[in-house]
């Protein structure tokens, strides 16, 4: 199964666009840190994920300011004519 959930900082949104089809579509960067362990020992994570979202969820998310962290949960799948990775934002919730 491709599931994501991640706590991650907006570092980045893109001006809403539209898709061929007319789905608002929104491009963001985040960026994670953590320590998690990892074979009994500590290691130190820290990343950048290119992410977008669709529809409804773009709208959403179009409003969020910069330098906030959320909950994301979404899949993963290659960018378009790309080897990159892109993470699908399919909903989000704030961090308590």
């Amino acid at each position: 199964m491709n599931c994501v959930d991640l706590t991650a900082c907006i570092v980045e949104i893109s001006t809403l666009r539209y898709s061929p089809s007319g789905l608002p579509v929104v491009d963001l960067k985040l960026e994670h840190e953590s320590t998690l362990e990892d074979s009994g020992a500590p290691r130190k994570v820290n990343l950048m994920l290119r992410s977008m979202a669709m529809g409804n969820m773009a709208e959403s998310l179009i409003q969020l300011p910069i330098d906030t962290s959320w909950k994301f949960t979404g899949f993963l799948a290659s960018a378009k004519n790309s080897k990159s990775i892109v993470f699908h934002i399919q909903s989000f919730q704030s961090v308590s």
